[in-house]
């Protein structure tokens, strides 16, 4: 594409992103006077300038350094009260040269709101300059630096001093407080419109209101909320809060199972039972009475034995049970003395029954 034969390179101050040269065009074209403002960090500079053939031949030019040699600023100088007393400078200095009418031309910088381009432009207007313009980019309660002195006594009466001496190093340094910038910008206005004689000037621009002070948010103290009692589980609570029966009680029930099992298995009498005298039968039954009734020593075992399963009752009923069968079987054998049945002989392989 450079190389090219159609290509025309672009012109230096363009390439350095200085100069649009289609707005300056437009300027020279009509043949006005410039306003050119132009601003740094430290410094602020303002420039009524004629196009010419030859080139341009400024009329009328103001630095915010000459606040400080002259007329006294004490104040730091690239603040917006300087950019404001530097425009209203310049704005004397062309009005004696005969120049009533200009244009503003900021370059490439982006025209925002209450800038101090702006500022200069509202000082060379307060000198009875007229330059088109729009209200809505000047803020004029500003210009005094009101919102300067507000915010170093925000400043101040927080607790913590250290930004404050850290923002205002070079006002302290002039032997100048912050708070006291507007009352200080007068008295310069002043010096300037006395050093130009018949200066017909605007009159001073308006303070700025006290902003508003917010209110700090209010700690709220959350009322004391009781606990809620923690819902408890009916089968867990109700187990622990009955009370446990005794081993005493525990061992009662199978205490009285045990003495009467014996009596039940006695009960039922055989046949050959009956048929032996009454001195035989008294006999076992006292036996069996004396098994039955616990001795004090097997109570206070019990007592003191844990509860039984079902398991060793049966087992304990069952070793009883033959003790009791051979207890009948002695019964029996004066039986034995009794002519018994014939035994009916089996017949044997191959023989015949009768």
């Amino acid at each position: 594409m450079a190389n090219s034969s159609n290509y025309r390179v672009q012109l230096r101050r363009r390439r350095e992103g200085k100069t649009d040269y289609q707005a300056r065009k437009a300027l020279v074209i009509s043949g006005r006077p410039r306003l050119v403002t132009r601003t740094s960090l430290k410094n602020a500079n303002a420039q009524i300038i004629i196009a010419k053939p030859i080139g341009d031949h400024t009329v009328a030019a103001a630095n915010s350094r000459e606040l400080i040699k002259k007329y006294g600023w004490k104040a730091p100088a690239g603040n917006l009260p300087a950019a404001y007393l530097t425009g209203l400078l310049c704005g004397l200095k062309a009005k004696t040269a005969g120049i009533d009418e200009a244009i503003l031309d900021i370059g490439l910088i982006p025209p925002t709101k209450g800038a101090r381009i702006f500022a200069i432009l509202h000082g060379v207007i307060d000198a009875n300059v007229e330059i088109p313009h729009g209200d809505k980019k000047i803020v004029e309660n500003r210009a005094k630096g009101d919102h300067i002195a507000y915010y170093a006594k925000a400043l101040q009466t927080d607790e913590d001093t250290n930004t404050y001496k850290a923002k205002f190093t070079k006002y302290n340094a002039q032997g100048i407080a912050p708070e006291t910038i507007a009352e200080h910008f007068s008295k310069v206005r002043n010096n300037i419109i006395v050093a130009f004689k018949d200066a017909q000037v605007a009159p001073e621009p308006p303070s700025a209101p006290q902003p508003k002070t917010k209110p700090k948010p209010k700690t709220e103290t959350k009322p004391t909320t009781k606990p809620k009692p923690t819902e408890t589980q009916p089968t867990a609570t109700t187990e622990q809060q009955q009370p446990k029966p005794s081993k005493a009680t525990e061992t009662a029930p199978t205490e009285t199972k045990e003495a009467k099992a014996p009596e039940e298995v006695v009960k039922p009498k055989t046949k050959a039972a009956k048929e032996t005298p009454p001195e035989e039968t008294e006999a076992p039954t006292k036996v069996a009475k004396e098994k039955a009734a616990p001795t004090k020593a097997s109570v206070k075992k019990a007592e003191t034995a844990p509860a039984k399963t079902k398991a060793a009752k049966e087992e304990e009923i069952e070793e009883e049970s033959p003790t009791k069968e051979k207890a009948s079987s002695k019964k029996k054998t004066p039986e034995k003395k009794e002519p018994a049945a014939k035994a009916v002989a089996k017949p044997k392989k191959g023989e015949k029954k009768e």
